[in-house]
């Protein structure tokens, strides 16, 4: 097996593959519904990769040393058959891990036929338990019983759960505690995300940013914490124990706090293109590679190049320039997974 080191000695272990660009919620922070509405050209199913394509690249990828894939979107429970992907998926050798970030709606119905092909763990995306703000911040989608009826039925499924809380000043800032109280009590983690200046269409601004000081101070006060170490190397969430040993959360800071200097993640977007880090301006497309009847051998020249000339750390860069220096255009998250 090849390992891949980037010009900062970071090497390839995760691959995070979009299954879908499509979504059932309309959050203002990923796919607000002014910019997605009613008329957004999704792309069409023959653009999308298909089965046989992203299991083909997946073991390219792990050839090159990745150990861990999770499948996201859009919303990939919106991908047909996706089990079916996860099972192909499971039975690659060197693959150690697969996960799904959803934002619930369909975990109810999928979550037993996912554990039972091969998913490991499920991260679930959850901004309040208010059902008003929730459903204000999806886009008037979803409800928060739906999402909570998904999460006991991973559970009683076997997958472990994490719930992802994406933190907006003045939006869900008032929820840090009651969500923190909540998913205590339930022993599931919670994971605070820092609102983060993805894409181009989120109207991002500094000012709606709570820091991780800030929601570690908060829930400090709920409960008493303690930093813990990272589970492993290159792991996104700063981790804190309750010092009453029930439970855990995470912080995921890109904008205060980043982390770029262990990134050792690579997304594959829904058409197959392949880029390098999360806030990308562009990708290189890997389908051409595939429908051209490119070998194997091509393909895996392709990507370690890419990557062995890699030197993206967007966040740390965003902290040390003014807003005024970042470049314009990025890609959406909802294209390539959050």
């Amino acid at each position: 097996m090849t390992t891949l080191q980037d010009q900062l000695q970071r090497p390839l272990r995760d691959l995070r593959i979009s299954v879908t660009d499509r979504c059932n919620f309309r959050c203002s922070y990923c796919m607000p519904a002014e910019i997605f509405g009613p008329d957004y050209a999704f792309l069409p199913s023959d653009k999308i990769l298909n089965f046989d394509e992203i299991e083909r690249l997946v073991k390219v990828f792990v050839s090159l040393g990745v150990k861990k894939v999770r499948i996201t979107g859009g919303e990939p429970l919106l991908r047909h058959n996706l089990p079916e992907l996860i099972e192909r998926i499971h039975r690659i050798v060197g693959v150690e891990d697969i996960a799904l970030t959803t934002n619930g709606t369909l975990l109810k119905k999928f979550a037993l036929k996912l554990a039972k092909a091969g998913l490991s763990r499920v991260s679930v995306s959850l901004d309040s338990l208010n059902d008003e703000r929730f459903f204000e911040m999806n886009g008037h989608r979803g409800k928060v019983l739906t999402v909570l009826e998904g999460i006991e039925k991973a559970v009683e499924a076997g997958l472990q759960v994490k719930i992802n809380m994406v933190v907006q000043k003045g939006k869900n800032d008032q929820d840090i505690v009651s969500m923190a109280q909540f998913f205590k009590e339930k022993q599931h983690i919670l994971r605070f995300i820092e609102y983060m200046d993805v894409g181009n269409s989120n109207g991002w601004r500094l000012n709606d940013v709570v820091p991780k000081q800030e929601i570690i101070e908060s829930v400090h006060q709920l409960s008493p914490l303690q930093q813990i170490v990272p589970n492993y190397k290159g792991e996104v969430a700063t981790r804190y124990q309750y010092q009453d040993d029930q439970g855990e959360i995470g912080v995921i800071s890109s904008v205060t706090d980043s982390f770029c200097s262990t990134c050792s993640r690579v997304r594959l977007s829904a058409e197959g293109k392949l880029y390098t880090c999360l806030f990308a301006t562009d990708g290189i497309d890997l389908r051409e590679l595939l429908r051209a009847e490119k070998d194997d051998t091509a393909i895996i020249q392709r990507i370690s190049d890419i990557w062995e000339s890699r030197n993206d750390r967007y966040s740390d860069e965003r902290n040390e320039q003014t807003m005024t220096k970042r470049k314009k255009f990025k890609i959406e998250m909802s294209h390539i997974g959050g």
